[in-house]
């Protein structure tokens, strides 16, 4: 259904139906969300495609036309709209021609349709990518020939057309997979052959074209799935046979 979009959120999004009164409104509520969850599973992000994503405090809603949208905790710039002033109604972002979005910590991607990443908010891990600590209010180029991005809570993951994997930002756990801990603020290079990326609080997954999955990062909860609770600043496969990953705070 064309008017089914995924959700990505670290806090809560609500859809709000109004129904005028009726005998059985609580029935038909109820009835009515659970049609929505079954007509509407999680689906992939798509060029065109409506999306939103939501981060510590900030939201952003990615309209058909390919602008941005945000609203919420704006002191770093992470709406992208060129000021710090928190918004409690949504505004435009200064990026047009966008086909992803992705709100991490309190910075937040945006993947434009010719591949070119930009990259707004705080900034201090290295997190935006662009070769500075400096927090950025207005968008800023970071990267380009990517075809999907994953925001964590203080670093990012750039998943290019040739299936490498770049990542930059915090690093102390391991979390952008390079072999070290040594943070970036500029993408390095860490995995080749990938399909798919998630970047949770302090891990990462990658999900290669042969359906294994690799985990880097932040392990103290399990959360890497490599039966151990030490963190892995080299990726560790976990898994195979596998379509899709996610991954949350503390849980994959």
């Amino acid at each position: 259904m064309d008017s089914c979009f995924p959700f990505k959120y670290r806090h809560y999004l609500h859809l709000t139906i109004r129904f005028p009164p009726m005998k059985h409104r609580a029935k038909v509520s109820y009835s009515v969300f659970f049609m929505l969850l079954w007509l509407c599973p999680a689906a992939p992000l798509r060029a065109g495609a409506p999306a939103v994503s939501a981060g510590q405090q900030h939201s952003l809603f990615l309209k058909t036309d390919g602008t941005v949208q945000g609203a919420g905790g704006n002191y770093w710039g992470q709406l992208g709209d060129g000021t710090g002033t928190d918004r409690n109604l949504p505004v435009a972002s200064l990026v047009s021609g966008v086909q992803a979005i992705s709100a991490g910590q309190q910075h937040s991607l945006f993947l434009k349709t010719d591949g070119v990443v930009m990259a707004s908010g705080v900034n201090d891990g290295g997190q935006l990518g662009d070769g500075t600590l400096e927090a950025r209010r207005t968008p800023v180029q970071v990267i380009s020939g990517v075809q999907a991005i994953a925001a964590g809570y203080n670093h990012s993951l750039f998943l290019k057309t040739d299936g490498t994997v770049w990542a930059t930002g915090y690093n102390l756990n391991g979390q952008l997979g390079d072999g070290m801990n040594t943070g970036r603020s500029t993408p390095v290079q860490v995995m080749s052959g990938v399909r798919a990326v998630a970047a949770g609080g302090a891990h990462s997954l990658f999900l290669k074209t042969d359906g294994t999955v690799w985990a880097a990062g932040f392990n103290l909860y399990g959360q890497l799935g490599d039966g151990t609770k030490t963190d892995r600043p080299t990726p560790v496969q976990v898994m195979e046979g596998v379509r899709a990953v996610s991954a949350g705070r503390v849980h994959s």
